[in-house]
Formats: C-alpha cells, sequence, structure tokens
C-alpha cells in the first residue's frame, strides 16, 4: 500500500506522537508498503527508507521563543494570518491551518496513495481530503478532554480558566471530525471508552491496537545509581502528576539520600514549586536529549515514577519496563493496562496522593530483591505484549478493512451536518 501519515507536530524521542510516527513507519516500510509523512514543525526524526514531507508552519510555539510574532516577511498567505490571529486571541490553531496546509498538497495527488492515516490532528482538512476520495483513517492516543478538564482543574484564576477554555477550542473540531471518520485506532482500552464517553464516537468504528516499544531500550550495563529517582513528562502540565512527585521526593528528601532526574523542560509553577520545597539542590532536569541518552537515563535509576493523573497509554512506562527499571505508577487512565494488575511490575498508587507515594517508593527503595524481580518481570512483560512490528500488521490490516469497505467518504454524525466552514 501507498500511506501518507500526517501529524501536525512529531517531536523526537519524547513526544508521543513523534515516537509514534518514527516506529510505525518504519515497520510499515519493512512489511513492503510506501509511506510518505506530512508533518509540521517540530519535525519527526525517521528512518531509511520513510520520505518526509514537510509541512512548515509559522511555528509559534518553539523554543526559546513560544508565542513569537512572526516578522512580515514571514507570512505566506491567508493561512498564516489565520494561525497569528488565531493564537493572538488566545486560541491553539497548529491542527486545523496543518490540515489546510496539507489538503493542498494533497489535492493533486489523488493517484499517489491508497490512504491517508492521520496523527491525532482531527482537523476539518481531513475530511476535505476524503471528499477529495481518500480513504482515511484516524489515530487518538486519548481525547484532549482529559487535559482540559486537568489543566481548568489546576488553573489558578478565572482569567487563567478563560484563556484554556479559547486554547482548548479546537476540541469542537476535534470531535466533529471524530465522529465522521469511518475507523479510528486508539492505544489501550481505556482510551477507547474515554473517546466513546467524550466525543462521541460510535465503538463499533474503534479498534485497539496498543504501541510498542523500540529494542534500543535494553537493561543497564553499569550499576544503577543508588537513591536515583527518575521520572519523565512530555510536557510540564498538571496532567503528568510532577507536583504531586515533587512533594512526595521533598518527603523522602529528610529521611534519606536520594536525588531526582525528571526528563522534562520545567515551566515557571515547577521551578516555583522546586524553590518553595528547597529541593533544588537535590533535582535535575534534563531534556532535548537522544533516544540513546534518553536509555541511559532510565537505566540509570533504582526506580522510575510514572505520578501522571491520565495517560492514555504511557509509551515511557513500557519503555522503562524494557530498561527493568522497577516502578510506581500511578492508578490512572491506561497505565494499569501497561504494567498488568497483579503488581509484579510496578507497584500502583492513587493519583494525587503523596502520602500513598512516598511510602511505595519508600518500601521499594527497602526492598532490592524486590526491585530486581520488579524490573525482570517489567522487561519480560514489556519484550512479549509491546512490539512495534505487531502494532504495524494491525495498522496494515486496519487500513486494508477501510480500503475494502470503500467508505472514504466522511460520516454525518446524528444531527450534524458535515459543513465545516
Amino acid at each position: 500500500m501507498r500511506i501518507a501519515l500526517t501529524s501536525y507536530r512529531s517531536k523526537p524521542h519524547c513526544g508521543g506522537q513523534g515516537v509514534y510516527v518514527r516506529h510505525l513507519s518504519r515497520e510499515l516500510v519493512a512489511l513492503g508498503h510506501t509511506v510518505e509523512v506530512f508533518s509540521g514543525q517540530p519535525y519527526p526524526e525517521l528512518d531509511e527508507g520513510v520520505t518526509l514531507t514537510k509541512v512548515p508552519s509559522l511555528d509559534l510555539y518553539r523554543e526559546p521563543d513560544p508565542f513569537r510574532t512572526p516578522w512580515p516577511s514571514e507570512y505566506r498567505d491567508l493561512v498564516d494570518v489565520e494561525e497569528v490571529l488565531t493564537m493572538w486571541t488566545a486560541g491553539f490553531p497548529e491542527p486545523k491551518t496543518f490540515w489546510k496546509r496539507t489538503a493542498k498538497l494533497l489535492k493533486d495527488r489523488r493517484d499517489d496513495f491508497d490512504i491517508i492515516h492521520d496523527n491525532q490532528t482531527l482537523a476539518y482538512g481531513l475530511l476535505d481530503a476524503a471528499e477529495m476520495g481518500f480513504p482515511v483513517i484516524g489515530t487518538i492516543h486519548h481525547p484532549i478532554t482529559f487535559d482540559r478538564r486537568i489543566d481548568l482543574a489546576n488553573a489558578p484564576t478565572w482569567r487563567k480558566k478563560l484563556a484554556l477554555r479559547r486554547w482548548y477550542g479546537f476540541l469542537r473540531m476535534q470531535k466533529k471530525v471524530a465522529r465522521q471518520l469511518p475507523k479510528i485506532l486508539t492505544v489501550s482500552e481505556s482510551s477507547k471508552n474515554d473517546i466513546v464517553a467524550d466525543f462521541g464516537v460510535d465503538p463499533s468504528r474503534l479498534e485497539v491496537i496498543t504501541l510498542g516499544v523500540d529494542d534500543v531500550f535494553v537493561p543497564p550495563t553499569k550499576p544503577r545509581v543508588p537513591g536515583r529517582l527518575v521520572a519523565m513528562a512530555s510536557a510540564d502540565a498538571p496532567m503528568k502528576g510532577v507536583a504531586t512527585l515533587l512533594e512526595a521526593f521533598a518527603k523522602l528528601r529528610t529521611e534519606r539520600d536520594v536525588e531526582l532526574v525528571l526528563v522534562t523542560k520545567p515551566g515557571r509553577r515547577t521551578t516555583k514549586l522546586i524553590d518553595q520545597l528547597g529541593i533544588g539542590d537535590d533535582v535535575r532536569f534534563v531534556n532535548g536529549i537522544s533516544e540513546t541518552e534518553l536509555v541511559e537515563v532510565m537505566g540509570s535509576a533504582e526506580i522510575a515514577c510514572v505520578p501522571s493523573l491520565y495517560e492514555g497509554f504511557s509509551l515511557p512506562t513500557a519503555e522503562l519496563m524494557a530498561c527493568a527499571t522497577p516502578l510506581v505508577v500511578s492508578r490512572a487512565g491506561a497505565i494499569p493496562e501497561v504494567v498488568g494488575a497483579d503488581g509484579e511490575c510496578a507497584t500502583l498508587v492513587t493519583p494525587g496522593d503523596v502520602g500513598e507515594l512516598v511510602n511505595a517508593i519508600g518500601d521499594l527503595l527497602d526492598d532490592p530483591e524486590r526491585r530486581a524481580a520488579m524490573g525482570a518481570a517489567g522487561r519480560k512483560r514489556a519484550l512479549e505484549t509491546f512490539s512495534w512490528a505487531a502494532v504495524a500488521k494491525a495498522t496494515a490490516a486496519a487500513y486494508e478493512e477501510v480500503i475494502a469497505g470503500g467508505d472514504a467518504g466522511p460520516r454525518a454524525a446524528e444531527g450534524e451536518e458535515h459543513a465545516h466552514r
């Protein structure tokens, strides 16, 4: 098959969308398919045999100058103007404007692709592509409604709440588009249930295909650093539970010789909390690292923590298991599906409960035999359960089902017209 895989942003290594695009595209090519990735910034890191077509935005959220105002010479068309105006009015334009640009690129390429696979964008332009005659399928890792709820609950002022409601305005578009796709892939039973509940998608059009773990994630060859805790957050957002972990770490630090390595770029709220807790000397942040460096960090820890308040899958959890790193994780979203509910691969705690997290980490630090057994069980489960080759094979079968069904066009949701302009 000739596959167009679209992703509005594809951050390499620690960003879930970029990891998904890279490994799925590589394994689809290994199966004999042709894959062309269409992506906005940040662009993905792709393997040999996969073609990248860049769909440049104005990159308004790039580091180190997010929410920047472009120079007049940067504007190319009215889509760029829409992107900036939406940002200026506190909205998030990238999903919508990415697909406006991509639809233009695909307009004269109907004979080049057998199917379009959209990764989490869910923008109106995807429906335009379907009207051009392309069979379409989408992946929803989890509905962003959960991010919205948690962010609103943690907003300190009513002004911040209003700004967040505007920021998450793109969800109205995503819900409409999701309900009109012939088939949607998702990564866990938890996410499937949440998509049905929050997006109103017919469950018969949803299929669960779990994510994989790349074989670069292996147990360490060097001794683990005594007392080192590691946690990962693709974004320093309330949903990742970083505040809970920092408060737990502060309590542990009063009694134990421990250090915390956080794989993320710290936000203002996190930096302020670290200062308030007086733990700045014992907390280290790393970001922008290579996959090889990430594996080294994962393997250096005696214990890894995943304190998230919600996860649609939590790929870092599976990757840490592959590194045989013992885990303390939240009983939230799909995390119990990833680690298994029997407790062999991880200790599960109540999300947001600082005391329970302190006790779980302390108990595991005091029990080296349990840590070794947990690491071995996690490694075994990761190898047996999470394979990118299996993900690609199941995904290709879903493509064939959509193509054979001949249902390329959008399906109107009950009581909802297709018109989206």
